[in-house]
């Protein structure tokens, strides 16, 4: 049960990471927008979700390099389809949201990477630890909306998600993958 939480903690920051990264000039409706941190328990991967979130976004696909992103995450929104999951992860050995109440992403840099691709660099802080990551996105336009789509990898430990007992990256991997895919309407 632990292991499992630790996962799905794990998973959620990494759809922190990559919801920052994949943002355009356009509202976020996050009723049809997911953001999923994928992590391994004894090797069986487990996905949470993140239920809150905002984000400020800029994207001209004729001037991607003058698009930005900054994203906003509630930890404390972290679901991973069981009460008592839920909690162990806003503890203080996952994502210690009541002293980290969210994680952010701050794009620095927008980069073509060949078609409807994009490669999004940017600072990405978890529980008051911040790493710079490249996140690669998919954007797709279609008629008064844009999608965009990706995963990002990163490591739990870089950013102190599991510790205590969970440093131990044996029983609950130390790489997390986050997928999102973020519906917007153009403005």
């Amino acid at each position: 049960m632990k292991t499992t939480l630790h996962h799905s903690i794990l998973a959620g920051v990494a759809a922190l990471s990559l919801l920052g990264a994949s943002l355009a000039h356009a509202d976020v409706d996050t009723s049809k927008s997911t953001v999923i941190a994928t992590t391994k328990q004894m090797n069986v991967p487990v996905d949470g979700k993140f239920r809150k979130f905002s984000a400020q976004l800029s994207f001209d696909p004729a001037k991607p390099t003058a698009g930005s992103a900054n994203v906003s995450i509630d930890t404390g929104s972290y679901d991973l389809g069981a009460d008592d999951y839920n909690k162990q992860a806003q503890g203080k050995e996952w994502f210690d949201s009541a002293t980290y109440p969210a994680a952010t992403f701050v794009s620095s840099a927008i980069a073509p990477a060949g078609g409807n691709q994009y490669k999004i660099t940017g600072k990405l802080t978890i529980k008051g630890k911040s790493q710079t990551v490249v996140v690669p996105v998919t954007i797709a336009s279609q008629g008064s909306t844009q999608t965009f789509d990706g995963s990002l990898p990163i490591k739990r430990s870089q950013f102190d998600v599991g510790t205590g007992e969970w440093k131990d990256t044996s029983v609950v991997a130390d790489e997390v993958v986050i997928k999102f895919h973020l519906v917007a309407s153009k403005k």
